[in-house]
């Protein structure tokens, strides 16, 4: 569960359990048919369970550009927005979206928003020029990911859906169905693909008409396991485990959604200028793992020419390129060697090859088409 939403691990077929093992079980052929089909099709999975804030006020502008490391998005445009300490470590990582007239719409980790409430809370101006209104369930979400994804959202709305006219990171309100949404270009499987947000009342209507429109287009659910396989085609980190208050944006990757030029004096810009300058201690690195029947979960040692040298962070198989993968960190001076890496699973060191490119659409040009 994720805050009282149940959020599907996979979807079983009748007769199918779930068992647990340290090694592949019931679950890997049928993870792997609903990762096929966000790739070669559409897929459909819940998201509710992520944090939802509206963020408005005269001041809100102002404010979040001294809160967050990022550059305001544009109005009806959304961004990355990385979110720093004053040691100008990593304590946020959320899609922010510029809905106009000073309001702006906040995704994040669910697992993370009492924690995150109580640091925008800390940091609230006193003058009540900036008001932050947590959603919980009373916002909820669908996301379609894959290459016939558009044409399932072009055949429930009325608004214009071409490349052109809504193009990656563009964020409107529409109707989906008879269903008022906010809907953003932007997908963590890093497909094409649309987040589709929803007051309670009308996700079902909104489900309704999604799985009706693809049902041509072979649109499949899936699970939280197949989103896992498909970030890791695309090296994509995830909250709580790549990115953490004890990494810096430098460390963990995300230097380029850090706007040091930008006039406002974040919160842990000075940290974070010193961290590019000096290039941090650590490197988040990506691997294609030689494996037999397993795959990292997470904590296994990264060996480098016989030493251990660094820890994975998260992993799984890459069901879309037939390959295991973990991510993990490894130290700054070390980190592009090309040859004798190994990681460590279940007591067995497993030759590993450094992944620099994405596996899937290295050039992001099915994301962004």
């Amino acid at each position: 569960e994720a805050y009282g939403l149940e959020q599907p691990l996979w979807f079983a077929p009748d007769g199918v359990k779930d068992e647990f093992s340290w090694r592949r079980s019931t679950d890997f052929e049928h993870v792997a048919a609903e990762v096929r089909a966000v790739r070669e099709g559409v897929g459909l999975m819940e998201i509710s369970g992520f944090a939802k804030y509206s963020i408005s006020g005269v001041g809100a502008p102002a404010w979040l550009d001294e809160l967050l490391a990022c550059r305001l998005p544009e109005e009806d445009r959304m961004t990355l927005a990385p979110m720093l300490n004053s040691k100008g470590k990593l304590i946020g990582d959320f899609s922010l979206a510029n809905l106009g007239d000073n309001e702006y719409f906040v995704a994040g980790a669910g697992v993370a928003e009492a924690y995150h409430m109580r640091w925008f809370l800390q940091n609230l101006p006193d003058d009540g020029s900036v008001e932050v209104m947590p959603h919980g369930a009373g916002i909820v979400g669908l996301s379609i990911a894959g290459p016939k994804s558009r044409q399932v959202l072009a055949s429930v709305t009325s608004e214009d859906v071409s490349a052109n006219a809504f193009t990656f990171m563009d964020i409107r309100e529409m109707d989906v169905g008879m269903a008022p949404c906010l809907v953003g270009r932007v997908s963590y499987t890093g497909d094409l693909g649309y987040e589709i947000w929803m007051e309670p009342e009308y996700q079902r209507h909104v489900l309704g008409v999604l799985l009706a429109a693809g049902a041509e287009h072979g649109l499949r659910l899936f699970g939280s396991r197949a989103l896992n396989a498909l970030r890791l085609e695309k090296n994509f980190g995830s909250w709580a485990r790549e990115y953490r208050p004890i990494y810096g944006p430098y460390e963990a990757g995300m230097g380029r959604f850090v706007a040091l030029k930008k006039q406002a004096d974040f919160i842990g810009k000075s940290a974070a200028m010193a961290e590019k300058e000096q290039g941090g201690t650590m490197r988040l690195r990506t691997f294609v793992v030689d494996v037999k029947d397993a795959d990292v979960i997470g904590d296994e040692a990264i060996w480098l020419n016989g030493e251990v040298r660094g820890w994975v962070t998260s992993g799984g198989y890459a069901h879309g390129s037939s390959v295991s993968v973990a991510m993990g960190y490894v130290p700054w001076g070390c980190a592009n060697e090309d040859d004798g890496w190994e990681i460590e699973i279940l007591g067995e060191r497993r030759s590993a090859k450094l992944q620099v490119e994405p596996l899937f659409d290295p050039k992001a040009e099915r994301m962004r088409g």
